[in-house]
């Protein structure tokens, strides 16, 4: 029974009369596998992360996630389910268009593309847009200086669970050199947009959000309209939002972890590096109600989705998505110094994922794919004075206003650079080479 998200609930089911080719067969009454409020089926969430009773227990955040994790985009997914009648090419080249120069200039544009922009358009009443550009000038500097060596790590949390894995293993994104252009291709959305205005009405970070939108929306349209590619019974809808938020707000749920163990709140900056996240993540897609705004509300997100959905590591989807993210060769070129910069790199994104996401626990690294040997160690202990040390001073310039334009032209060069070592993004997924599941 619906009680606390009406409004959400509605719009969940609205999704098969919006689109019944697409949407049609699904029972959005039916809880599927993947979500479990049983306290005696394992979950994701680690013990040593939270306790799961207490989630369980509260009726509010349970109903949240549950109905989240059925809700796909319902403005960007009609727009992808052209793609039979206009094809890839041609729904890629009129949303580009249409965020550069404006939908009219896109000729006899689909109603579905004009629906598509104009949500985006619609600044949510919250917005504080100088509080954004504040929150993308401080990240910034992290995507200068800190992302290019752990993206990878934070790639593969997304891979640590079969239900929600799964999109990913069936469009065969991340086989051979196809691996390391989505991680690159992560990389370059998330430094982008934080550059200076990237999230404004014509900036280079709204035109990213639209292009991901379609990407994850043509994913749901193939998964869902190829017949045996998808089993809705147990994973529900193809990529929900409930699954964008986590990649949306890692890095506050982070800065979330650190406020409450010094029993406070939110800076004044950080209120602006989350006013930035959820600001990106609404041009994402997502839903308000999964865009918290403090401490303990990230912190109890987080973890509800995680206490809801059931735990799964298998070798076949998770730990070959895994493999293959390792394995990947990132750098543009394969010169001696290309190939020094690609092992401190991968041994970043090791100590990070082992750190972050097994507590420590190389043992349980090692299980899902990744070896966290003492090179590893060796090699981030000798360049964190570089690494770390280049971060730490240019957030401390930045505290005396004489200084601080000066180091944030200097940062966004440098984010500028980070984008050309990352490639092209393309933002597309193909559904002939998507598997059967």
């Amino acid at each position: 029974m619906v009680l606390h998200y009406p409004e959400l609930a509605e719009r969940v089911r609205g999704q098969a009369a919006l689109q019944p080719a697409v949407y049609g067969g699904v029972d959005f009454d039916a809880v599927p596998y993947r979500l479990t409020a049983d306290a005696g089926v394992e979950s994701s969430l680690p013990g040593w992360v939270a306790r799961r009773e207490p989630i369980l227990a509260d009726e509010r955040t349970v109903e949240l996630i549950s109905t989240a994790t059925l809700l796909g985009d319902v403005v960007a997914d009609p727009y992808a389910a052209l793609e039979p009648r206009y094809g890839t090419r041609t729904l890629v080249a009129m949303l580009r268009t249409a965020c550069r120069e404006g939908v009219d200039a896109v000729p006899d544009a689909p109603v579905e593309l004009r629906a598509f922009l104009e949500s985006m358009e619609a600044a949510p009443d919250w917005l504080d847009a100088d509080l954004v550009e504040e929150g993308a000038r401080r990240l910034r500097v992290g995507a200068a200086f800190v992302s290019p060596f752990i993206t990878r790590g934070a790639f593969l949390a997304t891979f640590l669970n079969t239900y929600a894995a799964l999109p990913m293993a069936l469009t065969g994104a991340l086989t051979g050199t196809r691996a390391a252009h989505r991680i690159n291709e992560t990389a370059n959305f998330f430094a982008v947009t934080t550059l200076p205005h990237a999230l404004a009405r014509h900036g280079e970070g709204f035109e990213a959000a639209a292009m991901v939108r379609l990407m994850h929306s043509m994913v749901r349209f193939h998964a869902l309209t190829r017949p045996g590619a998808w089993n809705r019974d147990v994973y529900g809808i193809p990529i929900p939002q409930v699954d964008q938020m986590p990649a949306g707000l890692i890095n506050m749920y982070v800065i979330a972890r650190t406020a409450r163990m010094k029993k406070r709140g939110f800076t004044d900056g950080e209120r602006a590096m989350l006013e930035f996240c959820r600001y990106r993540c609404f041009l994402l897609g997502l839903p308000e109600e999964l865009l918290p705004t403090t401490v303990d509300e990230i912190i109890t997100v987080f973890h509800a989705r995680a206490a809801l959905l059931r735990a799964g590591f298998d070798q076949a989807t998770c730990g070959a998505l895994v493999r293959s993210s390792m394995q990947a060769y990132l750098r543009r070129d394969r010169s001696a110094r290309g190939r020094i910069a690609e092992r401190v790199e991968r041994a970043w994104s090791t100590t990070f994922f082992v750190r972050l996401f097994c507590n420590g626990d190389r043992g349980a690294a090692a299980a899902m794919g990744v070896e966290y040997s003492v090179a590893d160690r060796i090699i981030t202990l000798l360049t964190m004075p570089f690494v770390s040390g280049r971060f730490a001073l240019v957030v401390r310039g930045s505290r005396f206003p004489a200084l601080r334009p000066w180091l944030d032209r200097y940062t966004t060069r440098v984010v500028r650079m980070r984008l050309r070592t990352y490639g092209h993004p393309e933002f597309v997924s193909d559904g002939a080479t998507y598997a059967t599941r």
